[in-house]
């Protein structure tokens, strides 16, 4: 990839897509009916609901983030960002119990960083309709060669990169210095042709598939960031603000 862009891929991203904190009740119904349209009713990760919404225990301490079509009719991918327990810091994340026997507590220990101070990302999911590989039933929001294209075609994996960015943007809102993840074995080799160092902390696991147990250092993100992908963070960056900025109801 050239560091020349062909597209600013901020003004891209705004012609297409709008990123922004789920806060009202309505939007994050909007998160738990993709949730629900992506891991249930199409891929067959959890059981299909007649409420057509999929949540789990650890959405009460999680932030959310959705992302629409531009003109804000079509809902198009979301992801959350899973915090510590305040009443109960020790209570582990998702990854912390899934991936217990992988972890490789030499790189990092979890349970002895500040508590407060980490976070998980998870839930991404992406609509159908908005997936570059039509008909893809193997994964909720992955990231692949040929979404890049090739020199005659250039392309870029708008969605999961932006709910990736969004969590990020989002876990420095909160304070948050380590995010961890479940990744797509080759997810850390196509975020590394952005600038993005996902550590792997672990062996592989099956967890809707092989997952390998990762990390980010939050305040690496954007120092990483190769040229080319930085407009696209301050795009998500000042959408993000913008909805946080309104005020409530």
């Amino acid at each position: 990839m050239s560091d020349t862009p062909r597209l600013n891929l901020g003004d891209g991203y705004k012609q297409y897509f709008e990123i922004a904190p789920a806060l009202a009740p309505d939007r994050v119904n909007d998160v738990f009916f993709i949730r629900h349209d992506v891991y249930a009713r199409e891929l067959g990760f959890e059981p299909v609901r007649q409420d057509q919404r999929e949540t789990d225990k650890y959405d009460y301490r999680s932030q959310h983030c959705l992302v629409r079509s531009a003109d804000g009719t079509r809902l198009a991918g979301c992801a959350r960002l899973v915090l510590t327990d305040p009443a109960h810091p020790a209570a582990p994340l998702p990854f912390e119990l899934t991936c217990q026997n992988t972890l490789d507590r030499s790189i990092i220990d979890p349970a002895a960083q500040p508590r407060g101070r980490i976070a998980e990302v998870s839930r991404l999911a992406v609509m159908s309709e908005f997936r570059r590989r039509k008909g893809e039933q193997q994964s909720e929001a992955s990231i692949s060669d040929q979404d890049f294209g090739d020199q005659k075609q250039p392309r870029f994996p708008y969605l999961p990169v932006s709910l990736y960015i969004g969590a990020v943007l989002m876990a420095k809102r909160h304070g948050i210095d380590t995010l961890f993840t479940l990744t797509e074995p080759r997810l850390a080799e196509h975020f590394g042709k952005l600038g993005v160092n996902i550590i792997p902390i672990g062996g592989p696991g099956e967890h809707r598939g092989q997952r390998v147990p990762s990390m980010l250092r939050v305040d690496e993100v954007y120092q990483g960031l190769r040229l080319m992908v930085r407009p696209l963070w301050h795009t998500i960056d000042a959408q993000l603000n913008a909805a946080y900025a309104q005020p409530a109801g």
